[in-house]
């Protein structure tokens, strides 16, 4: 067999990074692991190519090259999606499709010839079995969650690893956790399952053995949905590991807010160079985050919980939504002020969306609130429900809220503030690598020179440099992700 496996294009969206990956000549953010992975599971005699359209063009012979092409992709690339698939029908290439979209709309979807849907293990076992007897399926699904013990070393050969500004892998799926608006649950359960310590360090070691150095992102659901098991084998391991290699990455992953409470973990997990943590905050105000199960997130003072884990060395990026039917009329100046008093710089604010499948697609689908289906986009100023908030004061004030964290004044001021609070760990190195010497002489001409609010960023690099030099390289790292930010603003 000749299997083509073919991922999405990602539009401009908080996570692409788009306008940031000019200043260190990458591609894209992060290489697609769910497709790699499902690479590793297919048999090794068959010729495989990988095609990321986030790094290169698709061509139509490499579509008549295939015997099947392998598609995979999430809300966010439907129309990437859509045109794949449009263009494997004309030349009339076989398409299998999988992955998160397709699992939870694959009815939306013409053109596919077979889904082969939820997680891999269990399901594309299946199909392959099938289609070596002739008699493969139009649909596979599965109603377990599989052991991830024996998933495979993701197939990295694949890839042009040089193209991507950082690299990934996984440790566990599935969340404790509930909340009314995600689908993690429903695609990956609320118990944490978690890759071994061995099976992990293997994953570790193959990254650096070929020749990987650099930011790594682990991207669980939670993180630390197993806390015991993080504590007593896997952070240990990592630990040592980091030591032994002089600290060749750092890592950044998805917890929630609750890891304020364990300064035993915070410790381990800084001290195992993972710092970098995206926590969703959604709201300050209680009854919305009553309204949506976000449990963990209240009877704590959440500023206060941010603040201990930048004192501990955490880089802590916060996700926020506007839009519960319990947000009050004044919750576009809370959201305001809740992200300038906890400085998180990093703070992707969007319009409360419904996933298919969720419990809030299922509770708003009997309400009759439902628009047309959510694009994944988490920042693009629009949603898929109808709220209880009058519409045009709800785009009015996102927008304000937008246009307010990413203006240079306010922005440059959050990185001042996170600063104040961030205690760079002990184990990083000052010594700038040769991209981020690369990467700092476009910042200073792009957004010291020709950026509107240049001033803004010229006082925080002096302060920088001559104040706390040990954060100078921290500091300009996040002036170039506000540059893509304020990108991001101006199309709001």
């Amino acid at each position: 067999m000749k299997i083509l496996l073919v991922y999405p294009e990602t539009p401009l969206t908080f996570w692409s990074f788009k306008d940031a990956l000019k200043f260190v000549s990458k591609k894209s953010a992060e290489p697609p692991l769910g497709i790699i992975t499902v690479a590793a599971m297919l048999p090794s005699e068959w010729e495989k190519k990988l095609i990321d359209l986030n790094v290169s063009q698709l061509e139509d012979k490499d579509l008549l090259w295939a015997d099947y092409v392998f598609l995979s992709g999430m809300n966010v690339h439907i129309n990437s999606i859509r045109e794949i698939i449009r263009r494997c029908n004309k030349l009339g290439t076989k398409i299998v499709a999988g992955g998160p979209l397709f699992t939870t709309q694959y009815q939306d979807f013409l053109g596919i010839d077979h889904f082969v849907l939820n997680e891999a293990e269990i399901t594309l076992p299946l199909f392959l079995e099938d289609l070596k007897n002739g008699t493969p399926k139009f649909l596979y699904s599965a109603g377990t969650f599989p052991d991830i013990t024996q998933t495979p070393i993701p197939l990295w050969e694949l890839l042009d690893i040089k193209k991507y500004a950082s690299l990934s892998l996984q440790y566990s799926r599935g969340c404790p956790y509930d909340c009314e608006f995600c689908s993690i649950t429903m695609l990956n359960g609320r118990r944490p399952r978690t890759k071994s310590k061995e099976q992990f360090l293997s994953e570790l070691n193959h990254l650096y053995n070929i020749g990987y150095r650099g930011s790594v992102s682990i991207v669980d659901d939670n993180f630390i949905g197993n806390k015991r098991k993080l504590k007593d084998e896997i952070l240990p391991a990592i630990i040592d590991w980091q030591k032994e290699k002089k600290y060749p990455f750092s890592f950044i992953t998805e917890v929630s807010i609750n890891l304020s409470d364990d300064d035993e973990l915070i410790k381990l997990m800084v001290d195992a160079a993972i710092v970098s943590v995206f926590i969703g905050i959604e709201t300050p105000n209680d009854e919305s985050l009553n309204e949506c199960g976000k449990t963990q997130n209240l009877r704590r003072n959440l500023v206060s919980s941010v603040k201990k884990l930048q004192q501990y060395g955490m880089i802590v990026s916060g996700g926020f939504i506007i839009g519960f039917d319990n947000d009050p009329p004044d919750i576009f100046e809370k959201q305001i002020n809740f992200i300038r008093n906890s400085g998180i710089v990093n703070a992707m604010v969007g319009l409360l969306n419904a996933p298919t499948g969720t419990h809030l697609y299922n509770r708003l689908k009997k309400e009759n609130r439902l628009l047309e289906t959510f694009n994944g986009n988490n920042m693009d100023g629009t949603t898929n429900i109808i709220p209880k908030m009058n519409y045009r004061k709800l785009i009015k004030g996102y927008s304000e809220i937008i246009n307010t964290i990413y203006s240079p004044r306010e922005y440059y001021r959050r990185i001042k503030s996170f600063l104040h609070e961030y205690n760079v760990p002990s184990w990083k190195s000052s010594m700038p690598t040769l991209t981020e010497i690369k990467a700092f002489f476009r910042l200073v001409w792009i957004i010291g020179v020709l950026e509107k609010g240049k001033r803004y960023f010229w006082r925080t690099f002096v302060y920088n440099l001559f104040k706390q030099p040990k954060k100078f390289s921290l500091a300009m790292t996040l002036a170039v992700y506000g540059y893509h930010y304020r990108r991001i603003a101006a199309t709001i």
